[in-house]
């Protein structure tokens, strides 16, 4: 063990040789859009040491396991016997990372070390302001409680329809989440509708050309599709009314979908010359069956929620005037249950998963790529447009 890894530890476990056990935690804290350094790696250790309080001990083995994978790379040792429970439990944790790769820990360590730091509301003016924007965000509101993070579309005037600032602002709320106190994280709406899908000023403010909107548009949503596959806590959706579009086809990435007696589910793609995206043109067979998924993903049939829950895609319908109260006392309930249990478990669920799922945003959002030039999808937003700008 690296020498100054040992002294962060012996801070920690003063009697480290005393035999117990700790959580395994599995981590992954999404993707980064900027690589920290080896200086700002190195002034985190630091940091490390600073700390007042008490972290806990799964953000330490969370720490352990990052700091082990960006120095030596994956787990190259072998697992320690059953009766050495400190080491073995650190082994589990190292060994969960799998093959993450050196960067990417090293960035992870250093946004887990921050969220940490006492410094770290001092040191945020000097950040990007990215944080700063999702606590102060109107239309993407974060509240955390009773174990539940909760990320609320928050536009009612609008139906909750995503623009393209609020896409930025799930993806960081995504992100916090996945290293926050919360066992789940829950999505959803304020109002009637659960999420109308992309705003009319999505379209009517692009710059640059079609051209720049081929290249920009499907590598931006690869990225927010990317953030779902890889969040690695229990996700669940409270659709709470009609949901349309892009938070329709996401909710195959998610754990588990409650809905309202109100809620519908519609995926007008093809009526706008896209084609199946955030994955759906894999997870919709596989949860509702080729031929039910055809009839939203190629000629747009709008569900029921009730619907949707015999094909699959919802897992339970709730009396709309009983939905609010009976829903989240459930989740209350579930926020209960160990958290890195549910976080392990998910991941057994997934692992076998994770990589096809990647694969398929890839192609989803090559293929619209291509689709974006035509002239097909440009007389499709047009008139879809047109439509909207009559009503």
């Amino acid at each position: 063990m690296a020498a100054a890894t040992w002294r962060v530890l012996r801070c920690w476990y003063p009697s480290l040789p005393q035999v117990f056990r700790f959580p395994v935690a599995q981590v992954h804290l999404g993707r980064p859009k900027m690589r920290a350094s080896q200086q700002d790696f190195e002034n985190a250790m630091n940091q490390v040491k600073l700390l007042k309080k008490d972290p806990g001990n799964q953000v330490k083995l969370q720490l352990y396991a990052l700091y082990k994978q960006a120095t030596d790379g994956p787990c190259n040792v072998p697992k320690p016997g059953m009766f050495d429970l400190v080491n073995k439990a650190k082994w589990e944790a190292w060994n969960a990372l799998g093959s993450l790769p050196k960067e990417t820990a090293r960035q992870n360590y250093v946004d887990l070390v921050s969220s940490l730091s006492p410094s770290s509301e001092a040191s945020s003016q000097g950040k990007s302001g990215a944080d700063e924007k999702v606590q102060k965000s109107k239309d993407i509101v974060v509240t955390s409680g009773d174990g539940i993070t909760k990320i609320t579309f928050n536009r009612p005037s609008k139906k909750n329809a995503i623009t393209v600032q609020m896409y930025q602002e799930i993806m960081l709320a995504l992100k916090n989440a996945s290293t926050d106190n919360s066992a789940i994280t829950v999505f959803t709406g304020t109002g009637d509708y659960y999420c109308s899908g992309n705003d009319l000023t999505n379209f009517t403010r692009v710059t640059g050309g079609m051209e720049e909107v081929a290249k920009k548009g499907p590598l931006a949503l690869r990225e927010f599709v990317s953030t779902f596959i890889d969040f690695p806590k229990p996700l669940v959706a409270v659709v709470n009314g009609p949901a349309i579009g892009i938070p329709v086809v996401l909710l195959g990435l998610f754990d588990a979908v409650y809905a309202s007696d109100k809620a519908t589910f519609h995926t007008p793609l093809t009526s706008l010359g896209q084609c199946p995206e955030a994955c759906s043109s894999y997870t919709f067979p596989k949860i509702m069956g080729p031929a039910k998924a055809a009839e939203m993903l190629l000629f747009g049939k709008k569900l029921t929620a009730r619907e949707a829950c015999a094909q699959g895609l919802v897992t339970e319908v709730f009396p709309d005037n009983t939905f609010e109260k009976e829903i989240w006392t459930r989740l209350k309930e579930y926020a209960k249950l160990p958290p890195n249990s549910m976080r392990i478990s998910k991941q057994l669920i997934r692992k076998n998963e994770k990589e096809k799922l990647h694969a398929v945003n890839a192609e989803e959002c090559t293929t619209l790529k291509a689709m974006v030039l035509s002239e097909e999808y440009i007389n499709a937003i047009k008139s879809f447009l047109s439509r909207k700008s009559k009503l």
